[in-house]
């Protein structure tokens, strides 16, 4: 099982979100922490380093150090806010 790390801006944005909306991405990021190779809807990204997991309409830019068994969350933000 790895270890969740938040930024500063990931962590205000899940804790300003409506409370449904933070339990259920806080739920998907409980799964990804569980076996981060076997989630749905996680793409690597082209530009960045690091991935994205899709929640309906919210994006969670995420990297994954294997050595350290640590996910770090860098982003959480709308699919038209997050690319820019």
């Amino acid at each position: 099982m790895h270890r969740i790390t938040f930024s500063k801006q990931a962590d205000k944005t899940l804790r300003k979100m409506p409370r449904n909306l933070a339990l259920k991405i806080a739920k998907k990021i409980k799964l990804l922490a569980l076996d981060p190779n076997s989630m749905r809807n996680v793409k690597k990204l082209t530009n960045y380093p690091g991935y994205r997991l899709r929640i309906g309409d919210w994006r969670v830019v995420y990297t994954v150090n294997d050595t350290e068994l640590i996910i770090h969350i860098v982003k959480i933000k709308t699919r038209g806010e997050i690319y820019k």
